[in-house]
């Protein structure tokens, strides 16, 4: 799998708009700001591929890249309070129309702020994935703002603030410090190239 082999594809705001699926995907979901763009050029190794923004929100497309043999996609952030009720609504029809369709969903990226506990729609998020049989794994960002002792009270919380936390694949990343790159780099090699045997 080389990672260096990347390029933008397009943008889709509208479902009806995204072509079907002709290779595997790997979704990037998350809060607005959680830093789904950020963890996408660090994984590619590039510093400007996905835009990052510091307007929360901003993301309002769903923007598919070109790695290699698969796509990665990077969806809105959800949650951003100073959107209008229309703009949530399409944001939503949009990221459940592209989890429900029926594509070659090989992962999805669920990101999460280590500093924090999960927001509802983090926890509504990770249900309707455990629901709609959506394999998927936990990356808990900005993990070098926090000291070992912070990192080890969060993940104790966690334990009882996600669901099913225990039985979930858990990396901890840092875009700063690059923590956790290397491992979510094997994941999605692991299943691009295990799926050929």
């Amino acid at each position: 799998m080389n990672f260096n082999k990347a390029e933008f594809t397009a943008s889709y705001g509208t479902f009806s708009q995204i072509p079907s699926s002709d290779r595997p995907e790997f979704a990037f979901s998350g809060h607005s700001n959680v830093g789904k763009s950020s963890l996408i050029n660090k994984i590619l190794n590039r510093k400007g591929l996905a835009r990052v923004s510091a307007t929360p929100g901003k993301t309002a497309t769903i923007n598919f890249f070109s790695v290699d043999s698969v796509y990665f996609a990077d969806l809105p952030g959800y949650g951003y309070a100073k959107v209008s009720k229309a703009e949530k609504k399409r944001w939503a029809e949009l990221i459940e129309g592209y989890l429900h369709d029926d594509r070659d969903l090989a992962l999805v990226f669920q990101l999460i702020d280590y500093r924090h506990k999960p927001t509802e729609d983090d926890v509504m998020m990770i249900n309707f994935l455990i629901d709609s049989e959506i394999p998927f794994v936990v990356v808990l960002t900005k993990a070098d703002k926090l000291k070992k002792k912070e990192r080890e009270a969060r993940l104790e919380a966690f334990k009882t603030e996600i669901p099913c936390f225990e039985d979930i694949t858990v990396i901890e990343f840092s875009a700063e410090t690059g923590e956790g790159v290397d491992g979510i780099k094997e994941i999605i090699t692991d299943i691009t190239e295990g799926g050929d045997e």
